[in-house]
């Protein structure tokens, strides 16, 4: 049973229509601290963040999605787009229940929204897809739990594909360097420079001229070998996705045949307000 803070998922923080938005005062206190002890301990450093820019005033967001080491990642993905968006961050259905009710509440008002995983949360989905039809920002972590977890094996799901085909967007990998070293399982905390890297956006309809049973696997998959190699700060065919994702198949080849061009966002229709009814 979900607490009150159910009331928020659906109510906008940014984007195009802000009517009835969820109260944010205490987030920007919040974010404010946070992003001042990144700037100050960790020197944070965000790089061609100019992208989210390219989506003002057009009649979609995009879905940010990000290698998922620590539980780091999700602040720092949140800070990442401040102040030009707010992400809207999906994250696990256990963290809204009644016995994490502070930390629902607190979420919940940051704009992060449930999903049940290991399932077809088609909920979530449509709430996702929403969003990005009202320009706001989606934030997955298509591997679905942090790599932390020794005890899971790492998946690559096409969730995230999914939900920006459903909202007619783009994909827009990120990149999250020295995040992961911040505290690893046994270790002290460090001070590493983190590094914050905004890939360029990517239109699902570069993948049709893969079989169509293919596009969404092979689309999930070069999206996040370009979050890695921003993470890793390599190119991208550097990534050795295999090790990454070996159950995944490999689609290597496949793109050294079939180069992705960048999607441009001045491509997208203008947003164009509903008008207001006479009374």
């Amino acid at each position: 049973m979900f607490s009150v803070h159910e009331e928020f998922w659906d109510r906008p923080c940014m984007g195009n229509d802000q009517t009835n938005h969820v109260p944010r005062f205490l987030i920007y206190i919040i974010a404010g601290i946070l992003n001042f002890v990144f700037r100050v301990f960790f020197r944070m450093k965000i790089e061609n963040q100019e992208v989210i820019d390219k989506f003002k005033g057009k009649t979609t967001g995009a879905v940010l999605i990000a290698p998922h080491y620590s539980y780091l990642d999700v602040i720092v993905a949140f800070l990442s787009v401040r102040p030009r968006a707010w992400l809207r961050l999906m994250a696990r259905d256990s963290l809204f229940v009644a016995g994490n009710n502070f930390l629902g509440e607190i979420i919940s008002r940051a704009g992060a929204f449930p999903i049940k995983r290991n399932t077809a949360d088609r909920t979530a989905m449509k709430r996702a897809a929403r969003m990005l039809k009202n320009g706001e920002w989606v934030g997955i972590f298509p591997e679905g739990t942090r790599r932390s977890k020794g005890s899971n094996k790492p998946e690559l799901h096409a969730g995230a594909v999914l939900i920006a085909r459903m909202g007619k967007a783009p994909i827009v990998p990120l990149g999250l360097e020295n995040v992961a070293n911040i505290k690893r399982k046994g270790e002290r905390v460090r001070f590493p420079k983190v590094i914050v890297r905004f890939g360029e956006p990517i239109s699902l309809d570069s993948f049709d001229f893969l079989p169509k049973d293919e596009r969404m696997d092979a689309c999930a998959w070069y999206t996040m070998r370009e979050a890695y190699a921003l993470t890793f700060n390599c190119p991208a065919h550097e990534v050795n996705m295999a090790e990454l994702f070996p159950d995944a198949k490999d689609y290597t080849e496949v793109f050294e045949q079939h180069p992705i061009a960048a999607f441009d966002p001045a491509t997208l229709p203008d947003y164009l307000p509903k008008a207001k009814s006479e009374s």
